[in-house]
């Protein structure tokens, strides 16, 4: 599959908000998140690369994602000294409350792996190939995050 300006666009619109949410859960900041999914995205338009189907096109643009959000990561701590915002944007929607918030409170080798697994039903093989760790490294981060955020909710007495 050649990405043309067409199959681009179908593309872009398919999995925007999917490369979006990778992207925030490492930025954490709404604005940030906006201009690295346009560089993403103008970088599948500029790549001649050919993909075997769309899933392919998929696991692509969530690596790009993780690697571009490191980058920019890295560059911002060289750049100011400055802690990164820990808050949800200010649009926050009923559906994103407050276990969105413990969520998004995670340690990012936690939330990634969690966001990919059940929001995006990726495989631990598949988070694996993504996040280019071993698969036992991908299941205890799944299994200590989920903890985590069970302690949270817990404090927070939803149970």
């Amino acid at each position: 599959m050649k990405v043309t300006e067409t199959v681009f666009l179908e593309l872009f619109e398919k999995f925007k908000n999917t490369v979006y949410a990778v992207i925030f859960n490492y930025v954490r900041n709404a604005e940030d998140a906006k201009d690295l999914l346009q560089e993403v995205f103008l970088k599948l338009l500029g790549s001649d690369a050919e993909y075997k189907d769309e899933e392919h096109v998929k696991a692509w643009l969530i690596r790009v994602s993780v690697n571009m959000s490191k980058n920019y990561l890295r560059s911002r701590k060289r750049l100011s000294d400055e802690p990164l915002s820990e808050e949800i944007p200010a649009k926050e929607q009923q559906g994103q409350n407050e276990l969105l918030s413990m969520v998004l409170a995670l340690p990012e080798k936690y939330r990634v792996p969690l966001h990919l697994f059940y929001y995006e039903e990726y495989s631990v093989k598949q988070i694996a190939n993504v996040m280019e760790l071993p698969e036992a490294t991908v299941k205890i981060r799944l299994k200590r995050g989920r903890e985590k955020l069970g302690q949270s909710l817990r404090k927070e007495e939803w149970f």
